[in-house]
């Protein structure tokens, strides 16, 4: 079923106050306010000196016949909805992490050279996935990942919470349809995730991986996190037996392997 997040009068605020959406303070103004920002708010925050800058999609703008990554190629216009969670959550993470977004980018332009528009490859799905949904996932310790490559979510987020709750290991939101659905208060999230050992700079590994094509060749590449299982992330993460009955975590499917963390 779709997700349909909640309308602009209806949501509910106290999730800006939760992660992941509280990791976004910066622009928790443009969430929380009563009318939506426009074009040219969001315009405002690119820093000094960027050519990129968030367009609105019409019917003028669709008349072009460019393909979406296209026309981020060669304009560097991307193309945003107005009133519309999904681009604004997508315009913030651009804001944010544009050297992945940048790197996405050139990646589905070198596909589409070789599928043509209508055609997608595997990895323009995982290019997809991890726009979407993607997550930046730090860890400090191999038994953390051991318990991950397991699906051992019980001793991944239980056993190891003290790890989670210091900052030790960190989880960065980086799919903007994921931070649409934390719009929906207590809503299970899952998230496909690269992850990155012992390193202070993450989101700037995962923005060389993804240029060099060391990553995102195909979708089973990335990891599925329930992500709603960090500590504090969840109403219910203080209480044990949620890691064995809430039906986010799944177990490992046979036969299912990961690649190397970063």
């Amino acid at each position: 079923m779709r997700h349909v997040a909640p309308t602009r009068d209806a949501l509910d605020r106290g999730v800006l106050a939760r992660p992941p959406l509280s990791d976004w303070a910066a622009f928790a103004t443009f969430v929380r306010d009563r009318e939506w920002p426009d074009i040219e708010r969001l315009n405002a925050l690119w820093p000094v000196g960027s050519s990129y800058r968030f367009v609105l999609q019409d019917k003028s703008l669709l008349a072009d016949g460019l393909h979406y990554e296209e026309r981020i190629a060669r304009q560097h216009a991307i193309a945003t909805r107005p009133e519309n969670w999904h681009d604004l959550f997508n315009a913030f993470v651009w804001l944010r992490h544009g050297a992945i977004k940048r790197a996405l980018n050139a990646r589905q332009m070198a596909e589409i050279a070789v599928m043509g528009p209508r055609e997608r490859s595997r990895p323009q799905y995982a290019l997809t996935h991890f726009d979407e949904a993607g997550l930046i996932v730090t860890l400090p310790d191999d038994g953390m990942l051991d318990a991950w490559n397991a699906h051992d979510w019980h001793r991944l987020f239980w056993t190891y919470r003290d790890a989670w709750r210091h900052g030790e290991a960190r989880v960065d939101v980086f799919g903007h349809a994921l931070l649409e659905h934390a719009l929906t208060p207590g809503k299970l999230l899952v998230g496909k995730a690269l992850v990155v050992m012992r390193q202070d700079n993450a989101a700037a590994r995962c923005a060389e991986a993804i240029a060099s094509g060391d990553v995102l060749n195909d979708p089973l590449e990335l990891r599925p996190l329930p992500v709603s299982g960090v500590p504090g992330w969840h109403a219910d993460t203080s209480d044990e037996s949620f890691y064995a009955n809430a039906p986010c975590f799944q177990p490992l499917r046979p036969g299912r392997t990961y690649p190397a963390p970063l």
